[in-house]
């Protein structure tokens, strides 16, 4: 069997590794403009529906924020490490209490290991395929607050405990909760500070349901999760518009490319996704078709996933 480097030409992998500051940074301000506008919009029309609605988006754009760590994690979202970190960190990270440099300590243990019983992400998919009405209760967990509360606790005991914390782990405690302050204090500004309610309210809820729903796709129930080929291990799925702006952003849902060549940027993975499907790479894999399809997949009402 083929190899990528051997399936792709010289100048076709230098085009798919290729990182970008203008691409990598409209990632960052469209994630800003949506939070902004949904803010505004929401001061805007208060009413139950906008509200809802605002939840629901912020909890996604929360989860970009998280997909920008992990790219500047990576080193791929920008062209030098410094900006890398900036961005990572003050753009992205501190804003969701997203320690960059802890968790990339896991997540690069993630890349070394998928595919084996030491995979330190396996009990997040383990399990899978599962009922549907244990997927309820999980989604149902998220949404109500109940996964998200604990990850709250989890916050105020580390700033209760700032003066017994590591350096590096003070720093971005008191960094994360500046940041959150600062924005605390420009929706007071604007008259709106009740907004960050609801900032609060879409991290512990929709942010935790959006996270479940990633990591499902990425890992759960595939075909073969012990196996090194990341084609058994791991997924890509295809997705509408409205799932990138509700649950996938930043083309995280071609996450088996991820795998394949990590230091692809995230804006490249769709690319090397048409270059290795069309050289036939990808001949026996099967690509579900929006969440929906896949959920009802992992919960074994749907065992014959669509066929691309």
């Amino acid at each position: 069997m083929q190899t990528i480097k051997e399936l792709l030409s010289e100048a076709e992998f230098a085009e798919v590794t290729r990182k970008s500051n203008l691409l990598g940074f409209s990632k960052v301000i469209f994630d800003w403009t949506v939070i902004c506008g949904t803010f505004y919009l929401t001061a805007q029309y208060p009413n139950p529906l906008t509200i809802v609605l605002a939840i629901f988006i912020l909890g996604a754009r929360q989860l970009g924020l998280g997909v920008i760590v992990h790219e500047t994690g990576h080193r791929t979202l920008l062209t030098s490490p410094a900006l890398n970190d900036f961005v990572g960190n003050w753009l992205a990270g501190y804003w969701v209490f997203s320690d960059k440099a802890g968790y990339m300590r896991a997540h690069l243990q993630h890349h070394q290991k998928a595919g084996t019983e030491d995979d330190p992400d396996l009990p997040n998919y383990r399990d899978y395929p599962i009922t549907r009405e244990r997927l309820r209760r999980k989604l149902t967990r998220d949404l109500t607050g109940q996964v998200g509360w604990r990850r709250l606790k989890s916050i105020a005991r580390s700033i209760r405990r700032l003066p017994e914390l590591k350096p590096a782990t003070r720093q971005y405690v008191i960094r994360s909760l500046g940041v959150n302050l600062l924005m605390l204090t420009v929706l007071a500004l604007t008259g709106h500070a009740w907004l960050y309610a609801l900032w609060v309210i879409a991290f512990i809820t929709t942010h935790m349901m959006v996270t479940r729903i990633r990591q499902i796709a990425e890992h759960a129930a595939v075909p073969d999760l012990y196996s090194p080929d990341p084609r058994l291990n791991t997924r890509t799925l295809y997705i509408s518009p409205l799932e990138r702006l509700f649950i996938a952003p930043h083309q995280v849902n071609y996450h088996l490319e991820h795998h394949m060549i990590a230091s692809v940027p995230i804006y490249r993975l769709q690319r090397l996704h048409e270059l290795l499907r069309a050289r036939g790479y990808y001949d026996d894999v099967e690509f579900h078709h929006g969440y929906v399809d896949l959920l009802r997949y992992v919960t074994g009402n749907d065992n014959s996933a669509q066929m691309a």
